[in-house]
């Protein structure tokens, strides 16, 4: 018997799948998104071709879903566009949450930083929605009064193919989605007019924010929406135990630690604003409860290692001389926020094979992760870390996080978990306690101490690298 539909619409692909009863996708379909133009720290695609794809995607699944009715949809966060009221056509292309153009935002504004991370759990970064729509406004701004009077709808990815596929009913965004933007309070979870000051964004123009689950809204294909939330918090429903002593490590294009914090666990907001770790709003039930995480993040690590033979790299080659790297180009994230510090090595590499180059940006990543996880620990103890996501399949990595930490450490062997999470959710199914994840022991074979000692060797350097 099926459980939901869900839909997940990715910034390289857009895939849907349907979900049983027993928490199995299958008739999983999938899609090329529209290609994503960089320029000039510009990236953009086409929003209406993107909209259609979607379309074609749950289409095809729906033909599939027999008398289920219920759709779950995870969003990349970030991505937004300005559209029409009357006739539903985009004025501006998707443009994606790696477009930079907010940069010049960031820097007007850096004054107010520290009242930004407060209220928001976020640093001020281009990344986000609000430091993009500052500079579109301000570059287009006959548009704000047209906004104002409803004749332009601005809002993120899934508020505008909610909008899209409701007959422009409900202009509406997630609580998850709307906490990635730099305009939502994190603590009263609604825009905040201070914030909204701030970007010069009337609050007026922002969708209404709702909860992730129990959304109840009637779609024109006849599915009805009941949850919608970010991709990575999607990810994260269908990974985590939320009640256990657990971290999950994703390991793709970036990468990111995440625990959750239960009502066990402080929020810890000196943690978060002094420390530099991000907390996220993970989703809201449907009785409108948020759930919230703890979040670290490794930058741009695929792109680090892309030119360089990593599948060759086992993990006799780590630790095997006494040079250390950074391996994040786009700059350190959190919990540095670093966009001084990119790709970094503490000698020349001119002289090693692209093997030994490998193995030291390799290394870098597994230091990374076992140091925001220890800081985790430090503040409530973890027994288990789950691996996931596409670099996770380099056994380098998996060995290597597993000796530098003093954890349990799995790697999951589930696939499409954003799909699976929006999928869960819709169905009131989120990860259960103690439950049979599909997951893999990663056992620490041997007992060679050279990785832990390069390890805390390591943190010193990188300490004196921030200081300096």
């Amino acid at each position: 018997m099926i459980a939901s539909v869900s839909l997940d619409l990715g910034t390289t692909s857009i895939k849907a799948g349907i979900l049983n009863h027993g928490g199995e996708l299958s008739n999983i379909i999938a899609r090329s998104a529209p290609i994503v133009n960089g320029q000039g720290g510009r990236y953009e695609s086409d929003a209406l071709d993107y909209a259609v794809t979607a379309e074609q995607v749950l289409n095809e699944c729906i033909a599939y879903a027999g008398e289920c009715r219920s759709l779950g949809l995870c969003s990349q966060r970030s991505s937004f566009l300005v559209w029409e009221q009357a006739t539903g056509q985009p004025i501006t292309p998707l443009i994606s949450w790696q477009d930079n153009r907010g940069t010049a935002s960031c820097a007007a504004l850096h004054a107010h930083e520290e009242s930004i991370r407060s209220l928001t759990g976020l640093p001020l970064t281009p990344y986000y929605f609000a430091p993009k729509l500052r500079v579109v406004l301000q570059d287009h701004p006959g548009w704000l009064a047209r906004l104002e009077r409803g004749e332009l709808r601005v809002g993120t990815l899934d508020t505008f193919l909610i909008w899209r596929w409701t007959g422009g009913k409900h202009f509406v965004t997630d609580a998850s989605m709307a906490a990635r933007t730099l305009l939502m309070d994190i603590r009263q979870q609604q825009w905040s007019p201070q914030l909204c000051e701030l970007f010069s964004i009337p609050l007026g123009i922002l969708p209404e924010i709702k909860s992730s689950a129990g959304l109840d809204l009637q779609m024109n294909n006849g599915l009805v929406l009941q949850a919608s939330v970010g991709d990575q918090s999607a990810a994260l429903i269908a990974s985590m135990d939320e009640g256990g002593n657990e971290a999950l490590v994703n390991l793709g294009t970036g990468g990111f630690v995440v625990r959750y914090l239960s009502n066990e666990i402080s929020l810890a907001d000196e943690m978060v604003n002094a420390d530099g770790y991000l907390r996220t709003l993970v989703y809201q039930d449907r009785l409108h409860h948020s759930h919230l995480a703890i979040e670290g993040t490794l930058n741009s690590i695929a792109a680090a290692i892309a030119p360089y033979p990593v599948g060759e790299c086992t993990i006799e080659d780590l630790a095997a001389n006494d040079i250390f790297c950074v391996a994040e180009p786009s700059g350190l994230g959190a919990p540095y926020f670093r966009g001084d510090i990119g790709i970094r090595f503490s000698q020349p590499v001119e002289h090693l094979s692209q093997r030994c180059v490998a193995a030291l940006l390799l290394e870098a990543i597994v230091f990374r992760v076992a140091r925001i996880l220890e800081e985790f620990h430090r503040e409530c103890a973890i027994k288990r870390v789950y691996l996931s996501g596409g670099l996770s399949e380099l056994q380098c990595l998996q060995q290597g996080i597993a000796r530098c930490v003093p954890f349990e450490v799995y790697r999951l062997q589930q696939s499409e978990s954003s799909l699976l999470g929006a999928a869960l959710l819709a169905a009131g199914m989120t990860c259960p306690k103690n439950s049979k994840r599909k997951s893999e022991r990663i056992l620490n074979a041997g007992n060679d101490q050279g990785l832990q000692q390069k390890y805390l060797r390591w943190k010193v350097w990188l300490d004196d690298l921030l200081a300096s």
